[in-house]
């Protein structure tokens, strides 16, 4: 295991801290009036505007977790398990800059432990 390369990482979370702010700083377009006439529109109208939330939900909650990595590369602590202190491989950073477990404690973590 060699140690991650965070000059790498850092360009990589900004980037993707970029992307990000450009996909949640697109407009949302509302939807239009409802129409009476076509039960299967409106259910597309809404359907689409639960997808549209959800895909920007998912943008806030990913530009959270950038922007803590970023933070842990300013305060020295990138790479490091926030949960057994650990070092996180450099192969799961490299391909999860923003990951903040390690592979062992994500599992437990995501299994309620």
């Amino acid at each position: 295991m060699s140690d991650p390369d965070v000059a790498a990482a850092r360009t990589r979370l900004q980037a993707e801290r970029q992307r990000l702010l450009k996909e949640l700083n697109e407009t949302v377009i509302a939807p239009g009036p409802m129409t009476y006439g076509s039960q299967a529109s409106a259910a597309s109208q809404v359907f689409e505007q639960q997808r549209d939330l959800a895909l920007r939900e998912r943008a806030e909650t990913q530009l959270a977790l950038v922007d803590a990595a970023i933070d842990r590369i300013e305060n020295g602590t990138f790479g490091t398990c926030r949960r057994c202190g650990l070092p996180i491989a450099a192969e799961r950073l490299e391909a999860l800059p923003w990951a903040a477990l390690c592979i062992d404690c994500q599992r437990l973590e995501s299994r309620g432990r």
